[in-house]
């Protein structure tokens, strides 16, 4: 037994090899739950070197998860702002439509403005369910695949 200096450590700047981690065990893919989506545009350019175009990575479906989100708020959002931006704008352009008078004794305005309630209500409604059909399942699907990481 030495009473030299203690073994290097495997940070140190000895010279010779640094021990190898083993590999590490992953779950073999699961099915995917969703099926493939059917892309309805034109094929994408190939390489102008002739070589294939490479096929999309681990990252679509983050892409595809941040169009559907996107589209689903734009759809909800148009909606309901469309609704109430016609609805100024006949309240300030066509004020002898907006007055007419409607059975009940309401006029025209007065039943466009309480309309806008049940279309906000429906646009939350149609955003809610489409998320829940869309959006949900492929975002659960990317915090599975993150989790098995």
């Amino acid at each position: 037994m030495s009473h030299g200096a203690p073994p290097p450590s495997p940070y140190s700047s000895w010279p010779g090899r640094l021990p190898q981690q083993p590999p590490r065990h992953r779950p073999p893919h699961a099915p995917d739950p969703l099926p493939p989506r059917q892309n309805s545009g034109p094929p994408a350019p190939a390489d102008p070197s002739g070589a294939p175009s490479p096929t999309p990575g681990r990252h679509s479906d983050l892409r595809r998860l941040r169009t559907s989100y996107r589209s689903l708020r734009r759809v909800a959002v148009l909606t309901t702002l469309g609704y109430f931006l016609a609805f100024l704008l006949l309240s300030g352009f066509a004020k002898g439509l907006m007055g007419q008078s409607l059975p009940g004794g309401l006029n025209v305005g007065l039943a466009l403005g309480l309309c806008q309630i049940p279309v906000t209500v429906l646009a939350v409604a149609r955003y809610e369910r489409t998320a829940r059909r869309t959006v949900d399942p492929l975002a659960a699907r990317i915090r599975r695949a993150g989790e098995a990481r």
